[in-house]
């Protein structure tokens, strides 16, 4: 990674722990090294540096492509770590570049719903990581973010947002059989989010509230 990385990094763990009440709980539960596939909801455009911080892992990001329309904006997303995807429809070569960086024995963070939830509710999630999770054979790791919806304005400073960052368990996708149908795929994305939504207060699990995980 480019020396910028580093330099946004300790920004972003600066800025939290003087501006926020931030807390990691899980860090047991982040394997040292070997391919990671990380899954989060998505509140904040904090949250990726969040989860950079969070973990304790150099980790890279998969975004959304309109992101990299600019020279200036591509060098910095690409400097973070993240490559981009088009949302909404199948993306090949995101999923190439996805499964490089986990067949690599890196660390790579997805946000399954595709956007930032604006109610901060669980919104349905794409299949992509589903799909990345199974091709690769990665183990998962679900994380919950909570308390990044509230930074807004110049206002939240005086307050200190508490922020939680709950790390999961990993755990690996297993398909009901060896030809993947979308209603299969479809139940794995689920189950995906189900652990999402365990890790969350019962008011952010929106679509996923009644939802258990079959590998609770």
């Amino acid at each position: 990674m480019p020396w910028f990385y580093y330099v946004v990094r300790l920004l972003a763990r600066v800025l939290l722990l003087l501006l926020t009440n931030w807390q990691v709980k899980g860090k047991e539960n982040v394997p040292g090294q070997g391919p990671l596939l990380v899954v989060a909801n998505h509140l904040h455009m904090a949250d990726p540096p969040l989860l950079g911080v969070s973990l304790n892992r150099k980790v890279e990001f998969m975004a959304k492509e309109e992101l990299f329309h600019s020279r200036f904006s591509s060098y910095f997303m690409r400097s973070l770590g993240a490559f981009p995807t088009h949302r909404g429809r199948p993306d090949r070569k995101a999923l190439r570049q996805a499964n490089q960086i986990l067949t690599q024995g890196l660390a790579l963070v997805m946000f399954p719903e595709g956007m930032r939830s604006r109610s901060a509710r669980l919104r349905p999630a794409f299949p992509g990581s589903a799909l990345i999770a199974l091709r690769s054979g990665a183990p998962i790791l679900p994380v919950g973010i909570t308390g990044t919806e509230k930074i807004k304005g110049i206002a939240w400073i005086r307050h200190r947002p508490r922020i939680t960052v709950n790390i999961g368990c990993p755990f690996h996708l297993s398909p009901a059989s060896s030809k993947l149908t979308k209603v299969e795929l479809a139940e794995l994305t689920n189950s995906i989010m189900a652990q999402i939504a365990e890790l969350l207060p019962p008011e952010y699990r929106g679509n996923y509230r009644q939802q258990r995980s079959k590998w609770h």
